[in-house]
């Protein structure tokens, strides 16, 4: 285990960069850098699936001065994506807009235990009670709030994405949140850092859900138990790149 965690260590210093994030190696975070804003990172965030060229060109399609507009000027908006017409786009801009300070509703459920999963439950109901409206796009944007056990249930790999962005601060990350700790944050997992974990044996589990996060993240600490997600870029781009 200590050499992973050396290769790991090297490879989070020669990916901590800004060349990391430029036109050849497409990423979400590229446009919510460019904005710097809270809820315009969660639009990107959200959005992150599917083929990331093309998710890209669609994240550097939207008005997200929008997101200031009139309501009945977002109904505009005619950008679609994949699983998401433009009512459903149109819709998560009108939510957003509507909402309040993000990290002080996050507060609200993370503070009692300092759980994120508390924080996303109170961060996500939060918004489906901004708008009721619903179809099948537009809930699989927001997902679902964490309940219950955490095997089978989703990883919540975008919102976990969203909050890394907001937390941590370095050449990748944002770190536009002061009051949430990265020691408690949880690896968002995708596919990438999945296969990847598993044949670097930093995870058991073969399932692809949010115990299998929770036990990677618990192995992180082990390498920094106050910054366990400062590795997670480093394992995706290991994945990405087939060089695990």
């Amino acid at each position: 285990m200590t050499s992973v965690k050396e290769l790991l260590d090297k490879e989070v210093l020669r990916r901590n960069r800004p060349q990391e994030l430029d036109g050849t190696r497409p990423d979400p975070i590229i446009v919510a850098k460019e904005h710097n804003d809270p809820k315009i990172a969660l639009v990107c965030a959200l959005f992150a699936y599917g083929n990331v060229r093309a998710m890209l060109a669609f994240l550097q399609s939207l008005d997200f001065g929008l997101l200031q507009a009139k309501e009945e000027d977002i109904f505009r908006i005619s950008s679609y994506y994949r699983f998401q017409k433009p009512l459903d786009v149109a819709n998560l801009f009108l939510t957003l807009k509507r909402a309040e300070d993000l990290q002080e509703i996050f507060l609200g459920g993370y503070r009692k235990e300092h759980d994120v999963q508390e924080g996303l439950k109170e961060l996500i109901g939060y918004l489906y009670s901004l708008n009721s409206y619903r179809s099948y796009g537009y809930k699989f944007l927001l997902g679902s709030a964490p309940k219950g056990s955490p095997k089978g249930a989703s990883p919540l790999k975008r919102w976990n994405m969203f909050l890394r962005w907001m937390v941590r601060k370095d050449h990748i990350d944002m770190g536009l949140w002061s009051k949430v700790d990265k020691k408690d944050l949880i690896v968002p997992l995708d596919t990438h850092t999945f296969h990847t974990a598993i044949k670097l044996e930093l995870l058991k589990r073969r399932r692809y859900d949010m115990q299998a996060a929770l036990e990677l993240t618990q192995t992180l600490r082990d390498f920094d138990a106050d910054d366990p997600v400062r590795y997670d870029f480093a394992l995706y781009r290991l994945g990405q790149e087939k060089l695990v």
